[in-house]
Formats: structure tokens, C-alpha cells, sequence
């Protein structure tokens, strides 16, 4: 069982309708504020809600930065990425974003977001050596990755290799690519990689990729961090001809 905590991954999860609920815990103070219309969505869905003191909800959750609510919910539920891999619209359109050792809670989180936003059609991640679904991640996504197709796979060339086949063209991100990403053709299959904080693609995972793309600087600063590179970068591929941003 898990424990999510914050009024965007609560209302989210809850939206989504994904998991199983157990139940809502709720600070009773803030009934008639910010939470009631999470309290008015879990009387819909018959989920069973209790009144708790902020003490209880701190320890049910692990943190004071709960805003007055929590949610008693199964395991997250993973995507399978060779469905994923397979999936796409009517037009053969499809984005898929593969993160390579992204272990930072946080910017996992700012990515699935941004995912989510930009329309691509899931995320992939590795099964070792990365940030994986959980209740600071959901938070950290502002509920997103109660949305979102999240999958695992073995590993990244491997992903990258079942992508290919499937007809997708593989974007790696590189500071040392060869295109801007503001000059990138992209593709209408189209499968991103974005490479860990502080070593990004590993060369195996460079290598497997179709082309490497990097972001201009302008500044003295070297490089945007994981998430701020996945935004820029999922936006200019999500205007491609027949993307969501066409």
C-alpha cells in the first residue's frame, strides 16, 4: 500500500480513476476550502474519507507538506512497454520519452509533467538505477504520473533497439550532439532520450541513438539540468508536422 499526500496528487490519483483506493484521510479545518472538491470527487467514487488531526496525517504521510490530505492507494500501475512501444494515434503519430538514470525524485516528477503537457504517449524508465513511481514523484508531478503511461524496461539500448523496429527515430540528448534542437527534424514516430544529472547518456545508450541533439547556450552556464533540458527539448519535438504543437 502506498500513501500519496498533497491536494494535486490526491485529486489526481482520484481523477485518474488507475489505482486502488483505500481511503481518504482529510484534515477537517480545510473540509470547506481547498479540499472539498476532492472531498465532493471521493464521494462520487465511493471512496470511504476520514476526518484526522494534522499530527495523524504527518505520520500516515511521512511529512508536514501534506495540505491537510491523504490517500491510502494500491501500488502505482506500471505500463507495459512493449504495448507502449506498439501504441500511436490514427495517423501512425506517437512521442515516447526514455529517461536514462534520472534518480532524482524531483526532476523525475518535472518530467512526466512536461510529458504529459507536450502529449507524448508515455514515459520509459530503466529497472535499476533510476527514480520510480512514488508518492514524492507523484507530487513532484503535480499529479501527472496518475496520468501518464509510465513503463520500465531491462534496459536502454534495449528499449532503444525495440523502439527502432517499431519505426521509431531516436533522439538522444547530448551536449555534444551534432543538431540544435531548434533545426532537428523530427520524426512522426519519434522517441527522445534524456540522460542522467550529472553524466547524461551513457555511451552505450549514446550510441544506440539514431541522432544526438543538444540545446544552444547563450550563457556562461554549461548546461540545464534534466528536467529544464526534457522541456525544452519535448516542446520543439511536440511541434513537429502532425504533433500536438503543429
Amino acid at each position: 500500500m502506498e500513501t500519496l499526500w498533497g491536494i494535486h496528487s490526491v485529486r489526481e490519483a482520484l481523477a485518474a480513476g488507475r489505482r486502488d483506493i483505500h481511503r481518504l484521510w482529510f484534515e477537517k479545518k480545510r473540509a470547506a476550502g481547498r479540499l472539498a472538491p476532492i472531498l465532493s470527487l471521493a464521494g462520487k467514487k465511493k471512496v470511504p474519507a476520514k476526518a484526522a488531526g494534522p499530527d495523524q496525517l504527518a505520520r500516515a504521510c511521512q511529512t508536514r507538506l501534506h495540505q491537510g490530505v491523504c490517500l491510502e492507494t494500491g501500488p502505482y500501475p506500471l505500463a507495459d512497454f512493449g504495448e507502449l512501444a506498439a501504441s500511436g494515434d490514427r495517423a501512425g503519430r506517437s512521442l515516447i520519452v526514455l529517461l536514462d538514470q534520472i534518480v532524482d525524485p524531483h526532476n523525475l516528477g518535472a518530467i512526466l509533467r512536461t510529458a504529459l503537457c507536450a502529449g507524448a504517449r508515455g514515459v520509459v524508465i530503466p529497472r535499476d538505477r533510476s527514480a520510480g513511481p512514488s508518492p514524492s514523484v507523484s507530487r513532484a508531478s503535480a499529479g501527472a504520473l496518475e496520468h501518464i503511461r509510465l513503463a520500465r524496461a531491462p534496459n536502454m539500448a534495449g528499449a532503444i533497439q525495440t523502439l527502432k523496429k517499431k519505426g521509431f527515430w531516436v533522439f538522444g540528448a547530448a551536449a555534444d550532439g551534432a543538431e540544435s534542437v531548434f533545426s532537428t527534424e523530427w520524426d512522426l514516430k519519434t522517441a527522445l532520450v534524456i540522460g542522467g544529472e550529472e553524466k547524461g547518456l551513457r555511451p552505450l545508450v549514446k550510441k544506440n541513438c539514431d541522432r544526438l541533439v543538444f540545446i544552444p547556450m547563450a550563457g556562461p552556464v554549461e548546461s540545464l539540468n534534466a528536467s529544464a533540458a526534457a522541456a525544452v527539448i519535448l516542446y520543439q519535438a511536440a511541434g513537429r508536422p502532425g504533433g500536438p504543437g503543429d
